[in-house]
């Protein structure tokens, strides 16, 4: 699961750098993962994570109920 929130799935998307000129060659457009040990309180303990920037607000301003369930249906591996 290298490079994909862990939550919300966002994975790298791919397109052109187009120069001056109008030429295109292939990049990529990586998501700001941030890799942090939030604590659960439903699952009363820290879970560490790889989530998005955008992830991380949501999750801030939502509560932690959505990595709770993640965790339970094991999908998210919780160390």
């Amino acid at each position: 699961m290298s490079r994909t929130c862990q939550v919300t799935g966002i994975k790298p998307k791919y397109g052109s750098s187009i120069s001056h000129a109008h030429n295109h060659t292939k990049r990529r457009f990586l998501p700001n993962l941030q890799k942090k040990k939030i604590w659960v309180q439903e699952l009363n303990r820290f879970v560490t994570v790889k989530l998005t920037a955008k992830a991380l607000k949501t999750i801030a301003k939502n509560g932690t109920a959505v990595i709770a369930q993640l965790v339970r249906e094991k999908k998210i591996d919780a160390r």
